[in-house]
């Protein structure tokens, strides 16, 4: 059945495995094997949020640690010198923000000691989402399915349509919520710790040995499920940059559906691929003994939501109404009735079980994004002996039966007395739980539905790349392009702030007028050298734009002086705020930049003069900024000081031999001026590339 490569990356031995069904479980047994922890902790999750209670069934926790998810993790850090706790969380479009946590960073990566770190992980295409949840522990225990550690997850088995401990961290109540995740240990556990290692480096640059505990990080207190089996792991992961895609998941999906003989069963949120659908179609046409049960959620909540995977999911049913198998098929949600009150379980499993011979859990909707947009990590056991399909039997009847209020015997007797999936599923009731049939509506006109599901719901990731080939005639990686965005937005945001600088009070404390009145009352003094270069230095440590000053230095010194002046100013501000940079070390810039600093110095240590000469005559960021990162990157004094003179030097001759001129340009400027003000901009660019260009020929003839 597996086929790596093809339909899993890797099939591994598990010494035991378990499914833990809804978040209360899952979170209890989390927190066991946590405190099992003693080397390497991979959290990754499309969301987490630090408030969240790390609780079991109970809803609180007698173990003496603290509740908060957060805090627990420090709790253990504390207590534990040598465990190293990393977090990594989707950097996740303002679509979600109301979703989720606000600013992460803050709540999650300040909060925390430094052996717990927050990494928003944005190594992957524009339009795409890390969407994989995955818990390793010491590489020797491995949690996968579909719950993040988040809020309005925590539910019990139970789904009690009121439950006091059910609400948020604002204490807001929230509807039951379902999900699923597996546990695995063994050699399965070690894959998927190499997973999450490959997914901190990326994000990163940073590299993790696989852990070599001697301890079991099992959990205390739970059974496994299966024992001393196979376990295929399948990934979705688009294409960038030089990572390859991998479709592994869709694969398996299609090829997991040809094991059916009689029962095919589906708990997923989002139902929109088709080519799956055909599939199950094809094969119940071909055993006309096989029926399908899909268990989803009533609606799609949100506008987007409501817009495309209502509209896909319309389609979706519509291939079985199509083939004539109505009757085989039911598509139904969970319900909840008490008194006089109503609700439904939000079902955000992702669970697929064939017969007694197949059982999938993870991350992956059955929608166009899992296939092949987002990144996702499932997991799936193919049985081979009777032990093995009683289990899977089982955890189905299990599944069900909460979803109907009974108990996997009832199930199993429902089934033995009716002989079939669907008349069970349309029977059982108890409790005031039954299974009731989904109701659509009618689909969004085509031309909304195509416009919207091409954005929500694509089936492959955004072509920028293959958009800016073929019209600008340049391969430029599909990252490049996100952070292209990155510093548009960036871009805007400091408009803003010049404008605020230009229409607010703080105005008069960029007026040219009175700073050049300031430096002219000191132009005359033995000290003025030193009082421009300590401006300089003092200007660099407040991030007041290097430019400005080199400007009224030229206007008001010279040519020749302000040339002087401005150069050694640049350069003492420059060399002040490197060797703080350089004090402060990369622990201190990594608290407040985070983990991807380390893929940021890097590549500028790396390139040495030719880095510092570019990034000064093409600012990519804050002066001060870059002569902050430069000086905790380890980046050599020598080259630092030759490539941050070559950067400025253009720039310095230009604006000097100007002198006067570039002042009254700036402070009242008319058309005279403002052509002069273009012409300064492009010799400053034709002279920053030419000397670019020479310097990268003179390293490339060294080399």
């Amino acid at each position: 059945m597996f086929q790596p490569q093809l339909n899993v990356w890797h099939v591994e031995r598990a010494r035991r495995a378990s499914v833990l069904i809804d978040a209360a479980p899952y979170f209890g047994v989390l927190r066991e094997a946590l405190k099992k922890a003693r080397h390497t902790v991979f959290i990754i999750g499309w969301d987490i949020n630090s408030r969240v209670p790390l609780v079991g069934p109970e809803g609180c926790a007698r173990d003496g640690y603290p509740e908060p998810f957060c805090e627990f993790l420090c709790a253990l850090t504390a207590e534990r010198p040598r465990l190293q706790i990393n977090l990594l969380l989707w950097d996740f479009s303002v679509l979600y923000s109301t979703e989720r946590e606000m600013f992460p960073s803050l709540s999650l990566g300040w909060k925390a000691p430094p052996r717990v770190q927050l990494c928003l992980d944005d190594a992957l295409p524009l339009g795409s989402a890390h969407h994989q949840k995955l818990v390793v522990i010491d590489d020797c225990v491995a949690f996968s399915g579909g719950l993040d550690i988040t809020q309005r997850r925590w539910d019990t088995c139970d789904h009690e349509i009121d439950n006091p401990k059910r609400v948020d961290p604002s204490g807001k109540p929230y509807r039951p919520f379902h999900d699923v995740q597996i546990m695995v240990d063994g050699g399965a556990a070690s894959r998927i710790g190499e997973l999450a290692r490959l997914r901190w480096r990326r994000a990163t640059g940073e590299r993790y040995p696989a852990a070599k505990a001697e301890h079991d990080c099992w959990p205390d207190g739970v059974s496994p499920d299966f024992e001393d089996i196979d376990i295929g792991i399948a990934l979705t992961q688009p294409r960038y940059d030089a990572v390859p895609e991998q479709r592994e998941v869709e694969q398996l999906f299609l090829d997991s559906v040809d094991l059916a003989e009689r029962h095919i069963y589906i708990e997923n949120q989002f139902l929109t691929r088709l080519n799956v659908a055909e599939r199950i179609a094809d094969r119940m046409k071909e055993k006309p003994g096989i029926e399908l049960l899909v268990i989803a959620p009533h609606t799609h909540e949100s506008w987007i939501e409501a817009r495309t995977m209502r509209t896909g999911r319309i389609r979706f049913r519509g291939v079985f109404d199509k083939a004539g198998l109505s009757d085989r098929v039911r598509f139904v949600f969970p319900e909840i009735v008490k008194d006089d009150k109503t609700a439904d379980t939000m079902v955000h499993s992702k669970v697929m079980i064939v017969d007694d011979v197949f059982l999938r859990v993870g991350s992956a909707n059955l929608n166009n994004r899992s296939m092949g947009t987002d990144t996702e990590c499932d997991v799936a056991i193919h049985t081979a002996d009777d032990r093995s399909r009683a289990t899977v039997t089982r955890i189905r009847n299990t599944l069900l039966g909460e979803h109907c209020g009974v108990g996997a015997e009832e199930v199993a007797a429902c089934l033995e007395r009716t002989g079939s999936l669907v008349k069970t599923a349309d029977t059982l009731s108890a409790r005031g739980h039954s299974l009731r049939p989904v109701q659509d509506g009618d689909p969004d006109p085509e031309e909304l539905a195509a416009t919207i599901g091409a954005v929500a719901d694509p089936e492959h990731t955004v072509g920028i790349e293959e958009f800016m080939r073929e019209t600008v005639g340049t391969k430029i990686p599909y990252r490049h392009v996100s952070h292209g965005i990155q510093v548009a937005l960036g871009g805007l945001a400091v408009l803003g702030l010049a404008l605020m600088w230009r229409y607010t009070p703080l105005a008069e404390w960029t007026d040219l007028r009175v700073i050049r009145a300031s430096a002219l009352s000191i132009s005359d003094s033995v000290w003025a050298p030193l009082i421009v270069v300590g401006v300089f230095v003092a200007a660099g440590f407040v991030l007041f734009p290097v430019t400005i000053l080199i400007a009224v230095t030229a206007g008001t010194f010279g040519p020749w002086l302000g040339l002087v002046y401005a150069a050694a100013g640049a350069m003492a501000s420059s060399l002040a705020t490197y060797l703080l940079g350089a004090r402060l070390g990369k622990n201190a810039l990594r608290t407040l930049i985070g983990p991807r600093l380390h893929r940021v110095t890097r590549r500028v240590r790396d390139k040495g003069i030719l880095t510092m000469a570019t990034v000064r005559m093409v600012p990519v960021a804050p002066f001060t900024i870059v002569n902050l990162v430069a000086g905790a990157s380890g980046i050599r004094f020598v080259d630092f000081v030759a490539g941050t003179l070559l950067g400025l030097l253009p720039g310095l001759i230009v604006l000097s031999s100007l002198g006067n001129q570039i002042f009254y340009a700036l402070s009242d400027p008319g058309w005279t001026d403002i052509a002069l003000a273009g012409l300064l901009i492009l010799t400053w660019i034709g002279l920053s590339f030419g000397l670019q260009v020479l310097v990268s020929r003179i390293r490339a003839a060294r080399v």
